[in-house]
């Protein structure tokens, strides 16, 4: 399988993983309860917008940002992984007061907040994509990487915005039991993937002191 494949492979599955497009199913429902089909409709489109666009501004500026921080990317990985992992454990065992999921209020655009963020781009796909882009900054074939990370990117988002279109029609087939078990399942999954960053990261800081005492050990 070519690099560029496995990439898009890897970033769509974990993005969406990360995303869940059936846990924002009642959400988004609850928040468009009395709206138009219409008015549903371009709330999706704008929320899915959106969090394409934060996708591609940390995917393209993401590395500026540690470099103007001066943050090691062994740091981000640990940090986002730490961040994936209680996102895991929020999908799994969701707290009473809705976790990192904000209520929104009345003055408040939906589409961008809670819909777009938290909900679609939060603080794991953050990490996620900045680690991504980091990694594709360091390989040979950067350009061929990048388009194959933003083809992943927009084929998320383009999969949740279908799951908010047929929302009613995935809530009535699956039901509320079957999204959170299927939220739960997933939570799993993400929270497993966030301990390997974290340790892939654990690993990665750990490596040039690792060097310096086999070299001090030669001497």
């Amino acid at each position: 399988m070519k690099p560029a494949i496995a990439l898009f492979i890897s970033l769509f599955t974990t993005l969406v993983a990360i995303i869940n497009p059936l846990e924002a199913i009642p959400v988004y429902l609850g928040l468009m309860d009395g709206k138009s089909d219409d008015e549903q409709r371009r709330v999706a489109r704008r929320a899915c917008f959106y969090a394409m666009l934060l996708c591609f501004f940390f995917l393209f500026f993401g590395t500026l940002l540690l470099r103007l921080f001066e943050v090691p990317l062994s740091m981000v990985r640990v940090v986002g992984g730490v961040i994936l992992t209680r996102v895991g454990f929020e999908l799994f065992a969701p707290t009473p007061s809705g976790g990192l999921i904000p209520r929104a209020d009345t003055q408040t655009d939906v589409a961008f907040i809670p819909l777009a963020m938290p909900i679609m781009f939060g603080p794991g796909a953050i990490a996620t994509v900045i680690s991504m882009a980091s990694t594709i900054k360091q390989s040979d074939t950067e350009l061929i990487h990048f388009v194959a990370a933003c083809a992943a990117i927009v084929a998320c988002l383009g999969t949740t915005y279908l799951s908010l279109i047929y929302a009613k029609p995935i809530l009535r087939k699956i039901g509320n039991q079957g999204i959170d078990a299927a939220t739960r399942i997933v939570g799993f999954f993400v929270a497993a993937m966030g301990m390997g960053l974290i340790f892939q990261g654990a690993v990665e800081f750990l490596a040039p002191y690792g060097r310096v005492a086999g070299v001090a050990a030669g001497t």
